[in-house]
């Protein structure tokens, strides 16, 4: 395989995107196969019970609406957008917009209300499908500035401008359903607007089904597997991973309530696999550690298994004291999780190797894997058939090649700016083209476009890739030191005092960190629970206790980081980074901007009188 020159190419993708290579093929071969299995379940908040649905079931479902949505007018390439989260409508309203060519936008349902309008706009959304009364007011009081936004419909509801009024207008109105080209956008999928406005990256059908693919392949979905949905089908990594990955596989995914009852989920649902954040499980695994420290007993036996599990790590043939310990201690941890689960597949950071090394001794591998919006979004990942290098993202997908360019760094260092072609590369961002014109490649590779990743790292000689910081986030210190506050605040993150973090230094003598405390953990903490059992206000007025986590911080990134990488001093907040008060995207990534915004202040004042 060579690289191309050139934006165009002469060579024939069909071949790659292998059949099926659109997202209503990809269903409806599914349904032909599994028409009377389980795709979907969802909780009855009434009877407290999940309820399931067949692939037949939704497939009538999605006929439906796709009637109603061509007697309407719809027409190819023309976009319908949905603000809800997860649910059996959202993939109607997905496959229906498909089949009859159009460009699907999802957007999150716990989202600021200006993020909404710029993408209905942006989009050119023709119809849009919303949760309920609430969000359809919302939407209602300010369509007049959407001149290509026809109409509104409630997905959970009665009456005429709703989803269930549309399913039936079409199922006296059917029309056969559209197969798109692989080459044709499938959707609109906006990214969370770190550092401005959302951009939206054009995904096409070819896209998702190569992605899925590798990904159902690499993990071995099928007919028996159940996955638990907790990543948000607005993100490509839910849309991959989860969605397309279950349905071709023939699976079912039970919807997750909140990550507040994922563990109450585990035990109803009964999840064979699930791909989550690296952070669920270190929330879980500093549950676990708490729990079985406030019984003497219980860690008696769980350090002994630990201890035991470390010995027989790489053992085909475990020993007799493994099995006992493990029939004792950690099958009750597996129960937890439902008693089923095979394997987690992580992104959006990066497992720390212990607690993933842990995770694996109990009997629920981990399996870090990488990728961008841009890239739908799976670009290398561990896995049962692709071996499983902890501290590493994985190797490198079917269909893809990664260059690491070191022109930003200089030859003589080991990593540089990892730069991916493949079957997964977006289209582009739309309506963007000076920003797409930054990020792609001029050349291609075996007919494939290619992106800047704007991440840095490095391929060992095994063919894993190793990611060691973001150039977007990267500056200098006055002496001149470059830093990545990205992989500092990541390995803090991992101390159970911990909840979030920001470090800050541009240009100045030395870093200092903005830390929000574990106010739960410090409450229950041998060490620290003397010190925290009034508001979270009163608890980091203890010196005492703030000075024993900053120790705590130091004492742990010296293990990783230059003296230089240390934040020297700390500011401490009682307030955490989340979703509704704007500091988190929906995938939660820190927005650094709207942080220093409005602590950046008291962050620069700790450079006072030094």
């Amino acid at each position: 395989m060579t690289k191309e020159k050139g934006t165009g190419t002469s060579i024939h993708l069909d071949a790659y995107y292998t059949k099926p290579n659109n997202l209503v093929d990809l269903f409806e071969n599914s349904v032909a196969k599994f028409s009377s299995r389980n795709l979907f379940g969802t909780k009855n908040k009434e009877t407290n019970q999940y309820e399931w649905i067949t692939y037949g079931a939704v497939a009538e479902r999605v006929n439906n609406l796709r009637g109603a949505l061509n007697k309407l007018g719809l027409s190819k390439g023309e976009k319908v957008g949905v603000i809800v989260s997860n649910s059996v409508e959202w993939f109607v309203c997905a496959n229906a917009t498909h089949g009859l060519g159009g460009v699907f936008v999802p957007m999150y349902e716990k989202e600021l209300q200006k993020v909404w309008q710029y993408i209905i706009k942006d989009a050119a959304i023709k119809y849009l499908f919303v949760r309920d009364q609430r969000i359809y007011d919302t939407i209602k009081s300010v369509q007049a500035e959407f001149p290509n936004l026809k109409e509104v419909f409630i997905l959970f509801g009665e009456g005429e401008n709703t989803l269930s009024a549309l399913e039936k207008t079409g199922k006296a109105n059917p029309v056969d359903s559209y197969k798109p080209h692989w080459s044709e956008t499938a959707f609109i999928i906006y990214t969370s607007g770190t550092t401005g406005d959302p951009k939206g990256v054009l995904l096409h059908h070819g896209n998702m089904t190569h992605n899925a693919q590798e990904c159902r392949e690499t993990f071995n979905i099928t007919v028996d597997d159940i996955g638990l949905s907790i990543l948000p089908w607005a993100h490509s990594f839910g849309l991959t991973a989860d969605l397309h990955c279950y349905i071709l596989g023939g699976g079912s995914l039970g919807f997750a309530e909140s990550a507040d009852k994922l563990l109450v989920n585990f035990s109803e649902v009964k999840p064979t696999g699930m791909s989550a954040v690296p952070r669920v499980f270190n929330i879980i695994y500093d549950k676990i550690h708490l729990g079985v420290a406030a019984d003497p007993v219980k860690k008696q036996f769980f350090d002994a298994a630990c201890a035991e599990a470390v010995k027989n790590r790489g053992l085909i043939e475990k020993t007799k004291d493994f099995q006992d310990l493990d029939a004792l201690v950690f099958c009750q941890i597996r129960n937890l999780f439902g008693g089923r689960l095979k394997h987690v597949v992580t992104g959006g950071a990066m497992m720390k190797p212990e607690i993933a090394l842990f995770f694996s001794d109990v009997g629920v591998p981990t399996y870090d894997g990488y990728g961008l919006s841009e890239t739908t979004p799976v670009i290398t990942n561990n896995s049962p058939k692709r071996g499983n290098k902890y501290g590493t993202v994985g190797k490198v997908f079917k269909d893809t090649k990664v260059v690491i360019d070191k022109s930003r760094v200089g030859e003589d260092s080991m990593d540089g700016e990892i730069v991916v072609y493949g079957a997964q590369v977006m289209q582009g961002y739309h309506n963007k083209p000076e920003v797409t014109k930054e990020v792609m490649m001029p050349d291609t590779w075996n007919g494939f476009p290619g992106i800047r990743t704007g991440d840095r790292g490095w391929l060992d000689e095994e063919g894993y890739l190793h990611i060691t910081g973001r150039f977007k986030d990267e500056y200098k210190l006055e002496n001149g030191k470059y830093v990545h506050p990205e992989s500092i605040e990541n390995e803090m993150k991992l101390l159970r005092y911990i909840s979030n973090v920001i470090v800050y230094g541009e240009g100045r003598m030395f870093n200092v960190a903005l830390v929000v405390p574990n106010f739960e953990t410090l409450k229950t903490d041998a060490h620290t629970a003397a010190w925290a059992q009034g508001t979270p206000e009163e608890t980091l007025a203890n010196k005492e206790c703030t000075d024993f986590i900053s120790q705590q911080i130091t004492d742990h990134l010296r293990k990783s980081f230059g003296g230089y990488e240390i934040p020297q001093k700390f500011l401490y907040i009682a307030e955490d980074f989340s979703v509704d008060n704007g500091m988190l995207t929906q995938t939660l990534k820190l927005k650094r901007r709207i942080v220093m915004d409005k602590y950046g202040e008291r962050l620069r004042a700790l450079y006072d009188n030094v």
